[in-house]
């Protein structure tokens, strides 16, 4: 890979890496405590505290596809630090959420709501970028004169 091709996509790389790492560390915690409650797979069921771990993991991974997908997106077409940045956000959210509700239900509620924005944040620069791409001609500079182009103000 040439090497201004990896300076346009290397933050992008490291959040996923960093990211590919929590879900590691999320299905580790399901193996211990599978081992501390004594229960097997394919159970899903028994310990409240295996439960919540459990959840959360899944919860987690569920979730992890479509975090990759916009970061990408949005990094790509957007603009790849503000990007990056919303996704080291994401992932620290995502941890909060996971030992939030390992130690509760409850626990789990507000960076839950902390990563749906970011997500939402995220789908919001992709959206942007691609309409730029596809709808501005790639003379024109798009941040932030694109919406007023868009409205027709040229």
């Amino acid at each position: 890979m040439e090497g201004n091709m990896r300076s346009e996509v290397d933050l992008l790389a490291a959040v996923t890496v960093l990211g590919v790492l929590e879900q590691a560390y999320f299905a580790l915690q399901v193996i211990y405590a599978r081992r501390k409650y004594k229960i097997s797979p394919p159970d899903t069921m028994g310990h409240p505290e295996f439960e919540r771990i459990f959840r959360a993991q899944a919860n987690c991974t569920e979730y992890f596809p479509i975090f990759l997908s916009l970061l990408w997106v949005a990094g790509i077409f957007f603009h790849q630090g503000v990007a990056a940045a919303c996704g080291v956000l994401y992932l620290h959210a995502r941890f909060r959420y996971f030992r939030g509700y390992t130690q509760a239900a409850q626990g789990r509620l507000g960076p839950l709501y902390a990563s749906a924005r970011l997500l939402w944040l995220l789908l919001g620069l992709a959206v942007a970028g691609l309409l730029a791409h596809f709808l501005l001609p790639p003379s024109r500079p798009w941040v932030p004169v694109w919406p007023f182009w868009l409205l027709g103000a040229h």
